[in-house]
């Protein structure tokens, strides 16, 4: 009995030598609600992770790619190859049936640069003001993607959730077009979901899930 005790400390104490050794990861994004729910998505697995805006050597990324996916990758390798760190670049968006895939990639610019999420929610309301409810079928996608120090592309995932706008917001908490996204099975909005339901449900929560996996593994090969 003794044996199989030491044995298991032993087991536990070399589990957590090898998840304090996983390198930082530095998230190519200065949306602090964005790096906030990102965090702790990789929180579980001891994986750490800093805002870009703690290095001052790492400029804006001109998001000019034709894809989240473009956008995703050049993000965590331009940012890479400034810093010299393991970097995420994360690009989401909304994507709405009505409206031919808009504001798709432009989301966060929806009504022009340094847009609000208020002026980008007035914005998706008066595009859809002739829009029945049922017809406003939409999608968050989001994809996700590892650059190495080097700047080379490791992991790359994508994933979405679909749902529809609502005519006027509900709930406080996301951000973005979370109080308009409805989830209709659950009659709620992203704004009206307590995070702990959200962190299953999303798309970056399901984008997380695929690439979460190929992450630890990949780290566990460089300890």
């Amino acid at each position: 009995m003794g044996s199989l005790k030491k044995s298991g400390k032993s087991l536990t104490l070399k589990i957590n030598r090898l998840m304090a050794q996983y390198p930082v990861i530095v998230l190519a994004s200065r949306n602090q609600k964005k790096a906030g729910e990102i965090s702790e998505l990789l929180s579980p697995y001891h994986i750490s992770v800093q805002s870009v805006t703690e290095f001052a050597d790492a400029e804006e990324v001109v998001e000019d790619g034709n894809t989240f996916g473009e956008n995703a990758a050049k993000k965590a390798v331009e940012t890479a190859l400034a810093i010299s760190q393991w970097t995420i670049g994360e690009d989401s968006g909304l994507m709405i049936d009505a409206l031919n895939g808009a504001p798709g990639i432009y989301s966060a610019r929806f009504s022009g640069e340094d847009a609000t999420d208020e002026q980008n929610n007035a914005k998706m309301i008066q595009e859809l003001e002739n829009v029945s409810l049922e017809k406003r079928t939409a999608a968050y996608f989001c994809n996700v993607a590892l650059s190495n120090p080097r700047g080379e592309i490791c992991l790359q995932v994508e994933a979405s959730c679909r749902g529809r706008i609502t005519e006027s917001p509900r709930g406080q908490n996301g951000f973005g077009y979370d109080p308009y996204f409805e989830i209709v099975e659950l009659h709620k909005t992203f704004g009206e979901l307590a995070p702990i339901v959200k962190q299953h449900l999303s798309h970056r929560a399901r984008a997380f899930e695929r690439f979460i996996p190929p992450l630890v593994e990949l780290f566990e090969q460089q300890t």
